[in-house]
């Protein structure tokens, strides 16, 4: 029985020892084929950091005013009898928008008119009689005085039916019709907004230290998502003389050219002043850029020799300081020259020393003025 168990024993042994030789041998083959295989290497889409000149540009935000904008009221009470426009309606200057009932006043002037004419006559008479000396000057003076008193009161029922019969006090476009037919209106009542749409006021602030490159003049763009991928075009036409004590930003009002009328009065809108100096910039493309709290930075593809003395591109991993950005491109203040060659895709899944292969088929198309499709 013993030996039986002795010869059990010493198979079990045999048969752990096969299988741990056997294991052993396989993850040591493993280990060497690992150790003599090559890294596999990344598929990249790259592109040069190239010096580009830009024009100098300073964004702000502004909103949208009129060059003229009122809303026309009633200066006098009285009753609506006729509506002689639209409500949006464009008008010119002095075209009738409201008469009020002057039926009172026009009688009223056919009588003030009546004693003018007597006036009239009476110191026309006088001016006769006084040239030859029949009536006193006393009585030529009274006489005067009536016709310029009459003349007067006719004058001022004529001035009451003008302010009754309101009209267009410049070219514009009206807004919405605030009254009715027969309406009794006050002093002050309004009938409807007027306002010149073309050109327009767009005012913005900067702040202090661009005071100096502004001047009157300078060329002003204004977008708006009111009417995308339309730029508008203007020019500064005056610079506040003081600077706001609260922001340190002085404000800029340009004028700025809305023949197409699609910027309203109260719209916000995106300004960028050109200055005429431009600027020298190294540009990469945005999506290069591996943002991070601790800093950005891109990955830079450098040329080594393998240990066959292959050429072989590597990552290295490149702290950088970004400027201003425009359309697809962001450039570059410090840590790149021009010529250096970047990683633009994917750069978040990338480490320091990871081989790569450059294929940019299907890189994307970078752009200082995109146009994506409306999706």
């Amino acid at each position: 029985m013993l030996k039986k168990l002795l010869i059990t024993g010493v198979a079990i042994l045999a048969i752990i020892g096969f299988i741990g030789g056997t294991k052993y041998w396989q993850i040591a083959t493993m280990i060497a084929a690992g150790a003599a295989q090559k890294p596999l290497a990344e598929t990249v889409t790259a592109a040069g950091a190239v010096e580009q000149t830009w024009p100098n540009l300073i964004s702000a935000t502004g909103s949208v005013a009129a060059v003229q904008g009122v809303t026309v009221a009633s200066e006098l009470p009285g009753q609506v009898s006729k509506i002689a426009f639209e409500a949006g309606a464009k008008v010119n200057e002095g075209d009738l928008l409201v008469q009020l009932d002057t039926s009172l006043e026009e009688a009223q002037l056919r009588a003030a008119e009546a004693s003018a004419d007597l006036a009239k006559a009476n110191a026309d008479r006088a001016h006769d009689l006084i040239a030859k000396s029949t009536i006193s000057q006393s009585d030529f003076d009274a006489t005067t005085a009536q016709f310029k008193q009459a003349t007067a009161a006719a004058d001022q029922i004529r001035a009451t039916i003008a302010k009754k019969t309101i009209r267009a006090p410049f070219t514009g476009r009206l807004g919405l019709r605030l009254v009715n037919l027969g309406q009794i209106l006050k002093a002050g009542d309004s009938i409807a907004a007027l306002q010149t749409l073309d050109p327009v006021y767009v005012d913005f602030s900067l702040p202090q230290q661009q005071l100096s490159a502004l001047h009157t003049g300078v060329k002003v763009l204004v977008t708006t998502d009111a009417a995308p991928g339309k730029v508008f075009e203007g020019k500064v036409n005056a610079i506040s003389p003081e600077v706001d004590q609260a922001t340190r930003n002085i404000r800029v009002q340009s004028t700025v050219s809305n023949d197409s009328e699609l910027l309203r009065a109260g719209m916000f809108a995106n300004v960028e002043v050109e200055l005429p100096t431009a600027q020298q910039v190294l540009v990469i493309p945005a999506t290069a850029v591996l943002y991070a709290p601790y800093g950005d930075s891109v990955f830079v593809i450098d040329e080594k020799k393998d240990a066959d003395g292959k050429p072989i591109k590597v990552l290295r991993q490149q702290f950088i300081r970004t400027g201003p950005a425009r359309g697809d491109f962001v450039s570059v203040t410090n840590g790149l020259k021009p010529g250096d060659q970047i990683v633009t895709t994917g750069v978040f899944k990338l480490r320091p020393g990871t081989m790569v292969l450059i294929d940019n088929t299907y890189a994307p198309d970078a752009k200082l003025d995109p146009k994506p499709d409306n999706t």
